[in-house]
């Protein structure tokens, strides 16, 4: 089992930047791939960025060149940074923990409003 609970969400005007924090107990954290996906009203879930265990990141058309995916083992976090904000960067927030289809957890989430 794995908790994870997200952290730096905010308001923030567009061309700043935030740096969200997955904080995840309960298991093994370097095992799992971690995933940041948001979802904003009347959307669908969109996969943001992806680290493996191995360390190797993707990330969505939308935000590459100025999101930054990270994690630290030894602080059984994930981090997205995220710079250059748009509006429409605007959405909930969620982090992910995936090593199979049964070993698969979610946090709530944290809320991103970037102001024009």
């Amino acid at each position: 089992q794995v908790q994870l609970v997200e952290s730096g969400g905010g308001l923030v005007q567009a061309g700043g930047s935030l740096r969200l924090s997955c904080a995840a107990s309960g298991s093994i954290f370097s095992g799992y791939t971690m995933n940041w996906y948001r979802q904003a009203p009347g959307k669908q879930r969109e996969l943001v960025a992806t680290i493996t265990t191995g360390g190797a990141t993707n990330y969505a058309d939308s935000v590459k060149g100025r999101f930054t995916i990270s994690r630290d083992n030894a602080k059984n976090t994930a981090y997205l940074q995220m710079n250059v904000l748009k509006p429409e960067d605007t959405a909930v927030y969620v982090c992910n923990a995936h090593l199979s289809w049964s070993l698969d957890y979610w946090g709530h989430g944290t809320q991103v409003t970037v102001s024009s």
